[in-house]
């Protein structure tokens, strides 16, 4: 993806953009070329506005026996979830805590700086699966496939674009 962007000059105005302070919302794939580098089809660079990894869910997690055993883990990630917001993102404003959201993904971030995240989710492990920083907003969900809370999120997120200066 971030191969595509720079071949089709794409980088610099999307960086301008955030530079600006304008309202930016990346949704799955939006939300990984935030970050410094990724493990999908090797480590290729992101964007390195956010410090941290994209990185594959692993085929097994730990069981509850200890981790004595291990189980499956099923990825892709499809299907509802979960989002337990870790702070008030102005785009979850209205949207209880433990929403239910659709998820369809393999990767999850791994953010460096803790004050970046916004959401997290469980799955198989504990992953981040919203972020905010000032004018950046991200989801590893998908809003357009989460019903009512998802459209909660469009709405808010339209209202940072349309709010005035300093509002």
């Amino acid at each position: 993806g971030i191969a595509t962007l720079e071949t089709t000059g794409f980088i610099d105005p999307l960086r301008q953009e955030i530079e600006s302070g304008k309202p930016i919302l990346g949704i799955c794939l939006g939300l990984h070329f935030l970050f410094s580098e990724s493990e999908e089809f090797g480590l290729h660079k992101g964007l390195d506005l956010l410090r941290g990894r994209v990185r594959r869910f692993p085929d097994t997690v730990p069981s509850s026996d200890f981790g004595l055993r291990s189980s499956p883990l099923k990825v892709p990630h499809m299907g509802w979830n979960r989002v337990q917001q870790r702070r008030a993102a102005p785009i979850m404003h209205g949207i209880p805590d433990g929403s239910y959201f659709y998820f369809v993904h393999s990767y999850y971030v791994e953010p460096v700086e803790e004050g970046v995240i916004a959401g997290i989710t469980e799955y198989g492990l504990p992953f981040t699966s919203m972020i905010w920083r000032d004018n950046l907003f991200a989801t590893q969900f998908h809003p357009e496939k989460s019903g009512a809370m998802g459209l909660r999120i469009y709405e808010n997120f339209v209202r940072q674009i349309t709010a005035p200066v300093g509002a």
